[in-house]
Formats: structure tokens, C-alpha cells, sequence
């Protein structure tokens, strides 16, 4: 379906085309938009404006009141692909994996594409020259929802040879939805980086006003350039505003807002630094400082393990073929980490298959306790494993990495307990 007559003259008498940003006075409202395309689901009459919040309205042409373009789709920025020239001797390698932060809206379908490269990314903040030299690479484009295990390996062997060669840092611009589980792998699978490997994001396209790329791009390098720290982490925004960027554990992150700015957050630990607008970088939490070792790269992980929700009248026959057909599972009970006497059995006959069970809690904040109530110790008589304050998806990754390092069962049960990239607290702390 095309558009009417009628809305095919008011858009031609305006000058407005797909891709032009419009003032349109509807019904006794302003509102401000791009004009997206017309498809043939939509009605002739309505036309469809992306707001700047990133939603779509439709309004029918016989409501509105007046139009007039505002900035012609021709003038919209688009990307130069070119690195910054700098001589300065301190090189950082970005690894472009695609996300929010690597895409641009497209005027023609109205969708945003991953598709910029490391070199167009880079090319937007032309200030990062003044810090570092920069070496960009496009491992892959694609949204974050489609990494693997597989994504995660190429990544940690791409990090450790630029290490290797002696990078001041890395920094891979990662989509948001999945980048805790990315960070919590390259956490693992990175043992003691000498320099620091940074992932990094945005909430909001590049070309947007309201984007946090670039804050979030030019901080990350400083951080690698300037901190002594040698970090798998995550920077991000720590407020709404473009005051900070806050530098979060790799193995203690989690995205905790769909679309702020501000979304993620240390879980059961405080950040490992903040870097203000102005460049300056308060150092919060013990950091592993730099050196001039070799990464040991382990990367072998067992992919068939599963992490499931425990929530009330839970079927144990509904599950058991996925639980008995895992080699691991990882299980985000009910408050301190329990689940019903029937998962119990369920998950007590998956350990005396061989099959290794570990529990967080589904609260996130707060530790894991099998030891208060009747159905945490039936968990500790059945094997469960017993995972303190660890994140549902940082446990699962390492749950992967486990058993990619070992099949011994104690030597699982062992390994799974203790911290071996911050990922679980030596401590309660209070909260401030």
C-alpha cells in the first residue's frame, strides 16, 4: 500500500522526504522528528516521524495543522573512515565487534545497522589522537545478542596478541544487552593481562544527539593510557549526564536499565575507578597494575551448559531433559537460593548423574546461604555447588571455563568456589 494522493501532494508541496527532519503541529501538539519510510502495512494517510527518544508515531495527515522541514536528510553526518593521525608512541588497539556504539540510524529503512567500522568509529572522536595512537580492527559486526563461544575465543585471542606486541590497552566496542557476559568470558579466559581490556558501549547511536558514545569511547582510552591498571572491564556512564564514566569489574557488571545512560552498575562490589569529563581518574577499588608479562590465554570452554530461572510451581518434568542433557547448569534461585522440594530431587539426581549444579540467587545482590533454611541444606546433601555472591551470568561463563579446564569433580566444586577474577566476594560489605 502506497501513500494517498492527498499525502503524497502535502509532502511534495513541503519539500519533505524520508530521511528529512519535520516540525509537525498535530491536533494542538508539536512534535519533532525524522520521516521514516512509507511500507505497505502503513496507512495511505499517515505518515511516521522517529522522535528523538527513538520511537515511532504515525500521524494522519488530515490532523495536522502545519509542517515544515527543519534539516534536510543530505546534511545528516555520516562517518569519514579515517583514524586520527598521532605520533604519539602509546598505542591502542580497537577491536570493533559492533553494538549500539558502532551503529548509525539508516534514513532509507529507519533501522540501526551495525555497520560501522573500527576506523569509522574512531573517526568520530578525532580528540583520541591527543591520547594515543590507534590501531582499529573489525573482528566482526554484528548485535551483541549473537556472540558465542566461539565470538568470545577470537576476541581473547585477538586481545592477547595485541597485548602480546605491546599495546598500551585494548578496547572493544561491544552492544550493551550481552557485553556482561562478554567481559565475564574474556575475564576468564585472559589470565593476568599486563594491560588493561576495556569493553565498552553505548545506549545511544553515534549520530544522535544524546549519544554517549563519544564519552564513553575517549574515556576508555584514557583509562588505558593513563591508569595503572591492568583490568578485563567494563567503562560506562555513572550518571545521566556526560559528568563521568564509571570502570566496572568484568566479572561484576550488569546491565540494570533498558535504555539509560547510566544503566549498568558493580554488583556486590563497589567500581574499580571513575574518569570525570574533564580526564581525571579516581582510582576506587583495588586494580591489578600494569606489568610486562605475557597473557596466558586459556580458552576452552564446554558450551552445553545451561542457566535457568527457578520461579514458583516450577514443573521438574518440564526440565529434566534440559538439566539431565547439560554437563553443567547454573541456577538463579529464590532469595537466598532455594527452589522447590521437587527441583530439589530433580537437581539432586542430575548430580549423581555426573552432572555439575551451581546455585546464585536471582536477588543478585547479596550472597547465596544453603545453610538457613531446610531446602538450602537438602541443596548441600543433594551436591549443589554453592556460588556466593556471584552474577546468574558471570557463573554461567565461568561454569563453561570450569569444566573447558578440568573434569575432575572436586577439583570443579573447588575451582567454582573460589574467586579467581573477582567475581566473588572475600567479604559482606555494608552498603553506603
Amino acid at each position: 500500500m502506497s501513500y494517498s494522493a492527498e499525502t503524497i501532494e502535502l509532502l511534495e508541496k513541503k519539500g519533505a522526504v524520508e530521511g528529512d527532519t519535520l516540525s509537525v503541529r498535530s491536533r494542538g501538539r508539536d512534535h519533532r522528528g525524522v520521516l521514516m519510510p512509507h511500507h505497505e502495512f502503513s496507512h495511505p494517510d499517515v505518515i511516521v516521524i522517529k522522535l528523538g527518544n527513538g520511537y515511532n508515531i504515525g500521524i494522519n495527515i488530515a490532523s495536522i495543522d502545519s509542517m515544515e522541514v527543519l534539516e534536510k536528510a543530505g546534511n545528516r553526518y555520516r562517518p569519514t573512515g579515517e583514524v586520527p593521525p598521532s605520533d604519539n608512541e602509546k598505542v591502542v588497539t580497537i577491536i570493533g565487534t559492533g553494538g549500539t556504539i558502532a551503529s548509525y540510524v539508516d534514513y532509507r529503512t529507519g533501522g540501526v545497522h551495525p555497520a560501522l567500522s573500527s576506523e569509522d568509529l574512531v573517526s568520530t572522536v578525532p580528540e583520541i589522537s591527543e591520547i594515543c595512537s590507534v590501531r582499529a580492527e573489525l573482528l566482526f559486526s554484528i548485535y551483541s545478542e549473537n556472540m558465542d563461544v566461539e565470538k568470545w575465543r577470537s576476541l581473547a585471542a585477538s586481545a592477547a596478541d595485541r597485548l602480546d606486541q605491546g599495546d598500551e590497552g585494548v578496547i572493544i566496542p561491544h552492544g550493551t544487552d550481552t557485553m556482561g557476559y562478554t567481559s565475564a568470558a574474556l575475564s576468564f579466559m585472559l589470565d593476568s593481562p599486563p594491560r588493561s581490556v576495556i569493553l565498552v558501549g553505548a545506549q545511544r547511536s553515534s549520530d544522535r544527539p544524546s549519544s554517549d558514545a563519544y564519552t564513553n569511547l575517549l574515556s576508555s582510552a584514557r583509562f588505558a593510557v593513563d591508569a595503572d591498571a591492568a583490568e578485563v572491564c567494563v567503562m560506562m556512564h555513572g550518571s545521566p549526564s556526560d559528568t563521568e564514566v564509571l570502570v566496572h569489574r568484568g566479572t561484576r557488571v550488569r546491565k540494570l536499565h533498558t535504555s539509560r545512560r547510566d544503566a549498568f552498575r558493580s554488583v556486590n562490589d563497589r567500581p574499580l575507578a571513575r574518569v570525570d569529563i574533564e580526564g581525571g581518574i579516581e582510582i576506587i577499588s583495588g586494580c591489578r597494575r600494569k606489568s610486562s608479562d605475557k597473557v596466558r590465554l586459556r580458552d576452552a570452554m564446554v558450551e552445553d551448559v545451561a542457566l535457568i530461572q527457578f520461579y514458583p510451581g516450577m514443573d521438574p518434568d518440564r526440565f529434566k531433559d534440559t538439566i539431565m542433557s547439560h554437563s553443567g547448569v547454573v541456577v538463579a534461585g529464590s532469595g537466598l537460593g532455594h527452589v522447590s522440594s521437587r527441583m530439589v530431587k530433580l537437581l539432586g539426581r542430575a548430580v549423581e548423574s555426573g552432572i555439575q549444579i551451581g546455585m546464585t540467587s536471582q536477588c543478585l545482590f547479596g550472597r547465596v546461604n544453603l545453610n538457613v533454611y531446610d531446602t538450602g541444606r537438602d541443596l548441600i546433601t543433594a551436591g549443589v555447588i554453592p556460588l556466593e555472591d556471584m552474577l546468574p551470568e558471570t557463573a554461567y561463563v565461568k561454569m563453561m571455563w570450569v569444566l573447558g579446564q578440568t573434569s575432575d569433580a572436586g577439583e570443579i566444586e573447588r575451582m567454582m568456589r573460589a574467586n579467581l577474577r573477582g567475581e566473588i566476594s572475600e567479604r559482606r560489605e555494608i552498603d553506603e
